[in-house]
């Protein structure tokens, strides 16, 4: 599915992620010192596979490609929070969807860029008109990312403590996605 997005950036599109094909160049990405709060520093190539075939065989969780004019150029992923992620921090509301996104790292960043992934990351999940509200839940640390989910309406609720790290617990309405966007 294509997404519109802002002036000059170009066609963003997603794909169902393939574990196995996509798996070096996602490896690439995960690792990347930009991709910290991705929290996969480490990882070497069999577990990126590893990781990708346990979410392609989970009904709750989903990774799809994001591509950029036809080229890689981003990561989602979208998961049931009453399921995944979320089980027992929060009180999940019929309609709630988990989302992450990771934007590849480049040498070369396009102003504007990673703001219309976000948004168009929000408008394939509202696609999808079972979608009541997005969760998102990223490190308190990642200041850059609480900016951008500002940008498309999300309103932190709370901090919680997940195994691996401390969140910022979010959510974004579809109405709140609207006039975000439209503002």
């Amino acid at each position: 599915m294509t997404t519109p997005t802002a002036a000059g950036i170009g066609a963003l599109t997603f794909r169902p992620l393939d574990p196995l094909k996509d798996a070096v160049l996602l490896h690439g990405w995960v690792t990347h010192p930009k991709s910290a709060f991705w929290m996969m520093q480490d990882a070497e190539l069999v577990d990126v596979e590893r990781a990708y075939m346990e979410m392609a065989a989970d009904e709750h969780h989903h990774a799809y490609l994001g591509l950029h004019d036809g080229v890689p150029a981003f990561l989602m992923e979208k998961y049931d929070p009453a399921r995944r992620e979320l089980v027992g921090l929060y009180e999940p509301e019929p309609g709630d969807v988990g989302m992450h996104f990771l934007v590849a790292p480049t040498d070369r960043p396009v102003h504007g860029f990673t703001r219309a992934v976000i948004t168009a990351v929000m408008a394939e999940l509202f696609s999808d008109p079972a979608t009541a509200r997005v969760v998102v839940e990223p490190d308190v640390g990642n200041k850059a990312v609480h900016a951008l989910n500002a940008a498309v309406g999300f309103v932190p609720d709370r901090e919680i403590q997940k195994p691996e790290k401390k969140a910022l617990l979010s959510f974004c309405t579809r109405e709140q996605f609207q006039r975000a966007v439209s503002s």
